[in-house]
């Protein structure tokens, strides 16, 4: 596998070495020897989702028990994005997107700390993740997708987007710092 950083702090792109010919292809999606090298983390869970064009799902974080995430789309095409919530960093409030899909099977690291959500480019998408923590329903907060401040460029076509009601109301980043949320 080759993996890069980014200009946030901790972020990784990683690529996995694909194996292919005329009856498909073979990849290995995760080797805790070989990862351990990028990623100190042990991972407790994975979760799998399935998504429709146009559905934004996020941006989701944990405050008291932050969850690292090692994501990837397994079918179609996501945007992803992460907002860096880590209030120490040089990079805080600063947010980074990037195209996921099958075809490119690219992963993502995003450590703990961040805000995280993607939005669905193909007709569907799969997408998985692993989590360096559990997930924790009372701790779970929402970043607002669209928050002026952040000014996330979501490629969007003609409004076609699809929230959930709990992601509709997340907060903006200057509601999170005056409610001490983050």
């Amino acid at each position: 596998m080759d993996y890069s950083d980014i200009y946030i702090k901790d972020v990784k792109i990683i690529q996995p070495k694909v194996y292919e010919d005329s009856r498909g292809f073979f990849l290995e999606t995760y080797n805790s020897l070989k990862y351990k090298a990028i990623l100190d983390y042990n991972f407790v869970q994975d979760n799998h989702s399935k998504s429709s064009r146009g559905v934004l799902r996020g941006l989701h974080f944990q405050k008291n028990n932050p969850q690292g995430k090692l994501v990837r789309v397994i079918a179609g095409s996501v945007f992803d994005v992460i907002v860096d919530l880590r209030k120490q960093s040089l990079t805080f409030g600063k947010w980074f997107g990037i195209e996921l899909s099958s075809d490119n099977k690219t992963q993502l690291w995003v450590p703990p700390g961040f805000a995280h959500g993607f939005y669905t480019t193909s007709l569907f998408a799969e997408f998985e993740y692993k989590c360096s923590s559990f997930y924790d329903p009372l701790d779970e907060h929402c970043l607002i997708w669209d928050d002026k401040s952040i000014q996330i460029e979501w490629p969007i076509i003609n409004s076609d987007i699809s929230i959930s009601q709990k992601d509709q109301e997340g907060l903006s980043l200057n509601e999170l710092i005056s409610k001490e949320i983050i």
